[in-house]
């Protein structure tokens, strides 16, 4: 009778511990029954089905689903959007990308660097950036660099581009922009890429050159303006200023706060995609603290870590604190090489839109 009681008892702390292992989820608030899959990669895919597997998947994976999901938001007709491009997106070969999506009407404003111009207007122009390598085998880094110098060649990573490339987008500037901005005195930054826009296109058509005339003329075309808050920190802003000791030229650096407010303050709703951090990051979030609203979509394509306390690696959640997202906002960041990320976020959301 003891070993019947006994095993009942056993019986029972049995079911009771089975019952807590595989139990249910009442009681637990900030857990839900959302099991990860595991997700195929299968030939004949599109972009746009990978992306959705990884919505079956975690870590970043799962960023880049949702990064597409509010990219696909973002860019429907009623939202006003501004992209950040900072880095070397140009050189590294995300030209057709962005210039693509003025085009088809997804940027309404783009705020860049002056070298992402600087090496769009080299493309439209005739120059080409090429092939490289970070360290050739039996030399050191700092001995292929130096031996670059010696052959003219700059090096962006595993990127070359011939430096008679600037010598001609030097001519291009003092022969074809900055001519027809001289009689118009000190002018708004945006202006002068405006000009370069309309040089670039005329150029490159003139010249019949193979490469399309990218961003700045696809900006120019379609009535998109194009802000460099940064524009001395590059060979563009360079050559503006060496123009500008000769000339009536020169660049009002504030100008332009009142155009890009504008477009904020009238927007219904708006959303940032930025890809990489510095400055064009900055300037596109800030926009919103003149402004009633924030942005109600974000989407931030970043390498930097948000431990360094730098605004690169700042999370979308913290711009949130200052105001420059709703407290509502959809908004995602996914870490990793923008290069490998952009292609895969823009070609997925557009599938899914012009599905």
């Amino acid at each position: 009778m003891t070993d019947e009681h006994d095993h009942a008892d056993a019986h029972d702390e049995g079911d009771h511990d089975g019952e807590h292992a595989h139990g249910s989820d009442e009681g637990r608030e900030t857990f839900s029954h959302d099991p990860i899959g595991h997700a195929e990669a299968r030939a004949g895919m599109t972009v746009g089905e990978l992306a959705d597997e990884y919505g079956n998947a975690g870590v970043g994976a799962a960023n880049i689903h949702e990064a597409v999901s509010v990219t696909e938001a973002m860019f429907d007709d009623d939202v006003t959007v501004f992209f950040g491009l900072a880095g070397a997106m140009v050189p590294t070969g995300m030209r057709r990308i962005v210039a693509d999506l003025i085009r088809d009407g997804y940027i309404d404003a783009l705020v860049t660097t002056g070298a992402n111009l600087t090496h769009d207007s080299i493309e439209a122009i005739g120059g080409k950036h090429h092939h490289g390598s970070v360290t050739p085998a039996g030399k050191t880094e700092r001995e292929h660099d130096e031996t670059l110098r010696d052959e003219g060649v700059d090096r962006i990573y595993n990127v070359y581009l011939p430096q008679e490339f600037f010598a001609t987008f030097e001519s291009h500037l003092r022969e074809e922009v900055f001519p027809p901005l001289e009689s118009d005195g000190v002018v708004p930054i945006q202006r002068l890429t405006e000009e370069l826009g309309r040089a670039n296109a005329a150029v490159n058509e003139r010249e019949d050159i193979a490469e399309g005339p990218g961003i700045a003329a696809a900006a120019y075309e379609n009535d998109v303006p194009i802000y460099c808050p940064a524009i001395q920190d590059s060979v563009l802003g360079l050559q503006a200023w060496m123009y500008s000791q000769t000339s009536d030229f020169s660049l009002d650096a504030l100008a332009d706060m009142t155009a890009l407010t504008d477009i904020a303050y009238e927007a219904e709703e708006a959303g940032a995609f930025v890809v990489g951090g510095g400055v064009p990051k900055n300037f596109t979030l800030q926009t919103m603290l003149v402004t009633p609203g924030a942005y109600d979509y974000a989407v931030q394509l970043t390498m930097d870590p948000k431990q360094t306390g730098g605004l690169s690696g700042a999370t979308l959640e913290e711009a949130r604190s200052w105001g420059k997202l709703e407290k509502d906002a959809r908004n995602v960041s996914v870490y990793g090489d923008a290069t490998i990320s952009l292609p895969l976020v823009i070609a997925a959301a557009r599938e899914r839109l012009e599905r």
